[in-house]
């Protein structure tokens, strides 16, 4: 019988009939064993078929491929030469290609897009019903990517490329703008890695396609950072301006009012003249500062946007560094900087005061090129703990400066977002200190010298092994900065869905749309 092969075989037959003592199964208990292998195998099936379209996080690598051939870069200007003379090969002056067509959508255009979205949805949903939403949390990020006019992509990449040399170039508070739009480079960090070749890639949580019936977000690349330090004041306003009109005018943008849509806007300066127009999209932030002076009330938020760290100025102080500046470490406290800030940069003069001359404290007034960042980097290297106070806004890029030299950071900025929080738990690498404290006459050092060096270790150990998520880097590496952006992104994905799809159905002027705006005082400054 059949039930008799798959139970044992032919061996079976033999040993049955010669020996009596021997029962063969019966008929109820054979067809039960049936359909005990039959439900192990429905289990099977469906695991199997859930798995293999929702991959892991867990399961992407912790170590870039060592099968790689491409080294990455960590340099923005080493990475910008590479890729302005292999991957923009004749395109300096070309035009978008497929978006263009999207310029003035009318009504049929938007509502096409609409359904084919619904049904590219509609198709996810039905091919993995184990999951009640259109993008499981652990599935890849699509990521539609604009075909900009090259005047708003390419062309001011050359601009950079073609003038970094010149430093001289300063802003009004002496910084050099080529080295502002470094530490502010984001926009080029995420486009480069989002349009490289598949083949160079190394994150497999977020690709670009190329329809955007399949896409999740559309990410808009205008450096509009470059343009605003690098430009006249009426060139570029003029070009935010033709930039606002390009975006706004797409389908894409008509149908969700922007809110799926990434805009970079790292520096605070940047985009300011239009800004407001795009306040529903995602911004890509360094903080979110509560002064005013650079946000305004319903702008930003922690709900829609997102904190990405500055590009550090000092170099890497890589496992083997960290190891031999151990016993070099003197220095109990160190800042160099702009001793004086505006808005919420106050707290700084009160502190220099209340520290100048304390033993083991080193307070230096900033410089800048290449002295500054060798004597910056060289007094991380030096000191167990580096201040990091506000600046003009909340956050200043000194934190991730001394993150990457291991040297433990000193916070006071009670207004401050940091970048990932959602993954990272910073009180692990740095020590959060309230202004009101800070400026108490011997609070600070004798709070410092409390930390038992046990715990200094373990925090040192910790900053070795965080460093790597503030790097940016082409091609951008798993667990870096890059690869964080696109996790915290995807956590805010289905709020996202939600709130386009509010929007499309709630009777216009009947009520208004829920947002999450917060607005509170900035208690770091001190009058």
């Amino acid at each position: 019988m059949a039930g008799k092969h798959l139970f044992s075989g032919n061996a079976t037959r033999d040993r049955s009939s010669s020996h009596p003592s021997f029962r063969t199964p019966t008929t109820s208990s054979l067809f039960l064993f049936v359909i005990i292998l039959l439900a192990i195998g429905l289990v099977f099936f469906f695991f199997s078929s859930s798995t293999s379209h929702t991959p892991s996080h867990s399961s992407l690598p912790l170590f870039p491929d060592p099968n790689s051939n491409v080294k990455p870069d960590f340099s923005f200007v080493a990475s910008l030469e590479k890729f302005l003379t292999t991957r923009s090969h004749g395109l300096k002056s070309q035009p978008a290609s497929d978006d263009s067509v999207g310029v003035d959508a009318d009504e049929e255009a938007v509502k096409a897009l609409d359904n084919s979205i619904w049904k590219t949805e509609m198709e996810r949903i039905h091919e993995n019903p184990f999951f009640p939403a259109p993008t499981p949390p652990a599935s890849v990020l699509r990521v539609y990517v604009y075909e900009m006019p090259s005047k708003f992509t390419y062309d001011l990449l050359w601009l950079f490329r073609n003038t970094y040399k010149e430093t001289s170039n300063l802003t009004s508070n002496g910084s050099p703008v080529h080295r502002l739009i470094e530490q502010h480079s984001i926009d080029y960090w995420l486009w480069a890695d989002l349009i490289a070749p598949k083949s160079e890639r190394l994150l497999k949580n977020v690709i670009r396609v190329h329809r955007q019936e399949e896409a999740d977000l559309f990410y808009i690349p205008f450096f509009t950072t470059i343009s605003f330090f690098l430009l006249e004041k009426q060139q570029c306003k003029a070009l935010y301006r033709e930039a606002l009109k390009w975006v706004t005018d797409q389908p894409a943008w008509k149908r969700s009012e922007g809110r799926d849509h990434i805009l970079p806007v790292h520096h605070p300066w940047s985009f300011k003249s239009v800004r407001r127009f795009m306040k529903k999209a995602i911004w890509l932030l360094p903080d979110m500062d509560s002064t005013g002076n650079w946000y305004k009330p319903g702008e930003v938020w922690l709900e829609k946007d997102l904190i990405l760290p500055y590009v550090s100025n000092v170099d890497v102080c890589d496992e083997k560094c960290l190891s031999e500046s151990e016993s070099k470490r003197t220095t109990l406290l160190f800042f160099r900087g702009r001793l004086k800030r505006n808005a919420g940069g106050k707290i700084r003069a009160k502190i220099v005061s209340e520290l100048n001359g304390a033993e083991g404290v080193v307070i230096e007034e900033g410089t800048a090129g290449q002295g500054g960042k060798a004597a910056a980097q060289d007094g991380m290297r030096k000191s167990i703990f580096c201040l990091s106070p506000a600046g003009d806004t909340p956050s200043s890029a000194r934190l991730f400066d001394a993150i990457v030299s291991g040297c433990i950071p000193v916070i006071i900025s009670d207004e401050l977002e940091l970048p990932f929080e959602g993954i990272l738990d910073y009180r692990k690498i740095v020590l959060f200190v309230s202004s009101s404290d800070a400026v108490q006459p011997g609070w600070l050092l004798t709070f410092l010298k409390s930390i038992s060096p046990s715990q200094i270790r373990e925090m040192h150990t910790n900053l070795a092994k965080y460093s790597r998520h503030f790097l940016y880097s082409n091609p951008a590496q798993p667990l870096g900065p890059e690869d964080l952006t696109w996790r915290m992104i995807a956590g805010k994905l289905l709020n996202i869905k939600l709130l386009i799809r509010r929007s499309q159905r709630v009777v216009k002027e009947s009520r208004s749309l829920c947002t999450c705006e917060c607005k509170y005082k900035n208690i770091t400054t001190l009058s």
